[in-house]
């Protein structure tokens, strides 16, 4: 496991810390630290790297979600998520015979991708340094080039023959430890640092989206702002603010979740079985209407109503597994959709830095290489989150041109009741990423753990195998994952207590994500305060670096 400490001392002036899930990335945003960067930077530019490195889980095709914390003043969130583009119709889609949104191969899958006027704004907001010199790790690696991870390699296997993608493989899937060279990326890159929003939505990237998407997108979509600063929810639990992004996001599942887990008496052990079963029934109960209630403009007043809450809480028995709910919002035909497990490819990073600012931020192409289609001359993959848009007439979040789909993405923050930052916190998991959340922060918050035995430990989760992508709570047959390192009285209180158990490979991101931690703990006397970070070892690169 990647694991560090480093000393919270303004004075000194380069203190910092960085986690992401590949070192190359992390390393990257301790050097912009280093050069007298603000966490901002040091976030901008690990996303950038991780967009090079790691196409497989996000890129300049994706979108972002950030939640950020400034020394006195309340955090704020950042949705950076892309909208349907104006020629999309789902009556068209239905029409062929779709009853839930094609996942592959179809531009009217593909909202214009947020992330880089997420980058902009951040950077804008709380940066310090050039843009050209944030960019500039990612863009020397995409020119000079870097080794292919094996993860890297593996996932090439999807997407070699994909139209597009010969820059990444040029003579087929990638050996492992190959030398990469993304010349194209790094061309728009340097389109980014030079001109900003224009050098991408207006530029070589923007053209190649017009042209392949034959109708599906208009000149006018890409001069819209993709970026929106807004207010976070907040919720206390724990003894902590917990805060992250609003709708369209399912990011209050975490906090609902935790909510009604201390509601119901979770206690701080562990290893009981007991514990297991109401994280499960928790996440259950917080989640269970999410298909109805989740969709761009959901209110988190509503979302997070106490009664509301307290009425979920009300379903759970301590004995035993509340039966399965006929969940509203489910498409006609769900078997139509893949059936795959905790789906998602994204990745989270969190900095933080001398001053105190913290970022906490995660993004995404939604399913691996996401749509599985390249814009044109530029390599760039793009995204596939349209996936979770709605087919059903009428549905608050049916397909709609500008509209924004249904977010998996949750990145999140804690700060103590006076306002300071506590812990910075992300995942990758597709629709488990709120049950990864709510189990390390009952560890951490509730139990006492620090982060790196929080990461570390054995995870549950919730899945639909039939369900499809984004789709969890759409299924009926609704199992249990649990960790093969998991204390052994897991799977017999779960088996118990009338919940489908599927034993799973101690490790397996795929199923039970990664997640990245800074926490902002008291030093020893006299010592101050620290950072203590944790990158979660289900991610084979990951990174944590501090200074």
């Amino acid at each position: 496991m990647a694991y560090s400490l480093a000393p919270f001392a303004p004075q000194t002036g380069l203190r910092g810390m960085v986690t992401a899930a590949d070192h190359l990335a992390s390393t990257a945003g301790l050097a912009l630290l280093a050069d007298g960067g603000s966490a901002a930077d040091a976030a901008v530019g690990t996303a950038a790297v991780m967009a090079v490195t790691s196409p497989y889980l996000c890129g300049m095709g994706g979108d972002m979600l950030a939640v950020v914390s400034a020394p006195g003043a309340d955090p704020v969130a950042l949705l950076a998520t892309g909208r349907a583009g104006s020629g999309v119709d789902p009556a068209k889609l239905r029409a062929e015979g779709h009853a839930v949104m094609p996942v592959r191969g179809d531009f009217r899958t593909v909202p214009v991708p947020g992330a880089v006027d997420g980058w902009l704004a951040l950077h804008g907001r709380f940066g310090r340094l050039p843009l050209s010199r944030v960019l500039g790790p990612a863009i020397e690696l995409a020119e000079e080039g870097f080794v292919a991870s094996l993860m890297l390699s593996l996932a090439s296997h999807l997407v070699y023959q994909v139209p597009g993608a010969q820059e990444l493989c040029p003579d087929g899937p990638l050996p492992l430890e190959a030398q990469v060279r993304l010349p194209s990326v790094g061309r728009t890159l340097r389109a980014i640092a030079g001109d900003g929003r224009d050098g991408f939505y207006g530029g070589e990237f923007g053209r190649n989206l017009l042209d392949l998407g034959q109708g599906v997108f208009v000149e006018a979509d890409m001069t819209r702002d993709f970026a929106q600063w807004c207010d976070p929810l907040v919720l206390r639990v724990w003894g902590h603010d917990l805060w992250t992004v609003p709708a369209p996001s399912q990011g209050y599942l975490t906090l609902a979740s935790s909510w009604i887990a201390d509601r119901v008496g979770i206690g701080t052990d562990p290893t009981d079985p007991l514990w297991a079963h109401l994280i499960v029934e928790a996440s259950r109960a917080a989640g269970h209407d999410r298909p109805a209630v989740l969709y761009d403009g959901a209110e988190g007043t509503f979302l997070l109503d106490e009664q509301r809450l307290a009425d979920a809480a009300h379903r759970i028995r301590l004995d035993r597994a509340a039966p399965p709910d006929v969940t509203a919002g489910a498409p006609a035909d769900p078997s139509a959709s893949l059936a795959r497990i905790a789906d998602g490819d994204t990745t989270h990073l969190c900095a933080v830095d001398a001053d105190g600012l913290g970022v906490s931020l995660t993004q995404s192409n939604a399913l691996d290489f996401g749509s599985h289609l390249v814009a044109g001359s530029t390599g760039i993959f793009l995204h596939n989150r349209g996936v979770g848009f709605s087919l059903v007439p009428g549905h608050p979040a049916e397909l709609a041109p500008g509209k924004r789909p249904p977010h998996t993405l949750s990145p999140m923050l804690a700060t103590t009741p006076d306002g300071a930052l506590s812990h910075l916190i992300g995942a990758m998991g597709g629709d488990a990423q709120p049950q990864i959340l709510q189990q390390i922060l009952a560890r951490m918050l509730h139990a006492g753990q620090d982060a790196a035995t929080a990461v570390a430990a054995a995870r549950v989760s919730l899945v639909a195998p039939a369900a499809g992508p984004f789709r969890l709570w759409w299924g009926d047959d609704l199992g249990v994952c649990v960790e093969r390192h998991a204390p052994a009285a897991w799977m017999d209180g779960l088996t118990e207590r009338g919940h489908r158990v599927i034993p799973i490979v101690a490790f397996e991101p795929n199923a039970v994500g990664g997640a990245q931690i800074i926490s902002v703990v008291d030093g020893m006397e006299g010592d101050g305060r620290h950072f203590v970070g944790a990158a979660d070892p289900r991610s084979p690169c990951a990174g944590t670096a501090s200074r």
